[in-house]
Formats: C-alpha cells, structure tokens, sequence
C-alpha cells in the first residue's frame, strides 16, 4: 500500500473540506466542532498545512471573501490521497498527559501542589465529560454515527482520567 504522504492534520483537513469549501477560520471551527474531544489542532498547523495542500495540488483555493478570507475546496487528487490516507495503518497512539507528567515528579510538590493539581484535573474532566456526553448526544440524534463512536473515545478517556486521579497518591 502506498503511503499518502500526507500529515494526520493534513488528512484532518482534507477530511473536513468533504463538508465543502472553507477559509482556515471555517476549518479551525469545523475541527473544533468534530475533533477536539480525541484530535487537536492549532490555529497556526491549519494555516501552514494550507498552502502546502495547495501547492500540491490536494485542495484549490478560492475567490478571496471579506477581510480576506481565503476558501479552499478539495481536488479530486485530495480526495484521492484522504482515501490512502484512511486505509494506512494509523501507527501508534502519542500520549501526552500534561497531569501524568507532573505526577511523575509529585514528590517534588509540596501536599497543596497535588492537591491543587488534582482539583484542576477532576474539574476539567468532569466539565469535559459532560460536554462530550452532549456531543455524542447530538450525534446520534443527528444520526452522526462515526462522529458519535469517535465521541464515545473521548467520554471514555474522560471517565478513566477520573477513576485515575482518584487513586493518586497525595503525598
């Protein structure tokens, strides 16, 4: 199988413009919108993916818009190398979890460090697993089943970040 050549944010992108043409902003939204609970992308990896898509001949750009906002719309090439893309073998998982990171060096923090980080980190899991539940919600009564399997990840990392903090040591 040949290799796509493109980078998972490329392919991201090349993904979300199956929707139909949209400027970076449009993107950025879109990938927020979809992605965010399991994939993140910057601000600044959209815009410079863009003109590389571009310059390859992956996606078009269009007729400027206001402020000037720059459309793109996929190629048929685009689609073309997505569809390599979805059937590589997708390598391993990359994880970075900034509180597992801390946890390693917990006995450098004092006892109100952990405990203040712990606070942080159930507070965030718990907003954003209610958020995600939400999402998967709306998937599925919009009949969105691959986004909604794909939410499911996410509500599933969320629950296990919190049965996790709950056995961290406090010092």
């Amino acid at each position: 199988m040949a290799d796509s050549g493109v980078n998972p944010t490329a392919a991201a992108l090349l993904g979300l413009l199956h929707e139909g043409p949209m400027t970076g902003g449009q993107l950025m939204a879109a990938a927020e919108r979809r992605l965010a609970p399991y994939w993140s992308m910057t601000r600044s990896q959209v815009y410079r993916e863009l003109p590389v898509l571009a310059e390859r001949g992956l996606v078009r750009m269009g007729k400027p818009g206001p402020r000037l906002s720059q459309p793109y719309a996929i190629t048929a090439s685009g689609k073309r190398t997505f569809s390599k893309w979805l059937a590589e073998n997708p390598g391993r998982d990359t994880i970075r979890n900034p509180i597992a990171l801390r946890m390693a060096f917990g006995q450098l923090h004092s006892p109100s460090q952990l405990k203040n980080l712990y606070a942080s980190a159930n507070e965030y899991h718990t907003e954003a697993l209610a958020q995600v539940r939400e999402q998967v919600k709306n998937a599925k009564k919009e009949g969105e089943t691959y986004d909604a399997s794909a939410l499911e990840f996410a509500v599933a990392y969320h629950k296990a970040a919190l049965t996790w903090l709950k056995t961290a040591p406090v010092g």
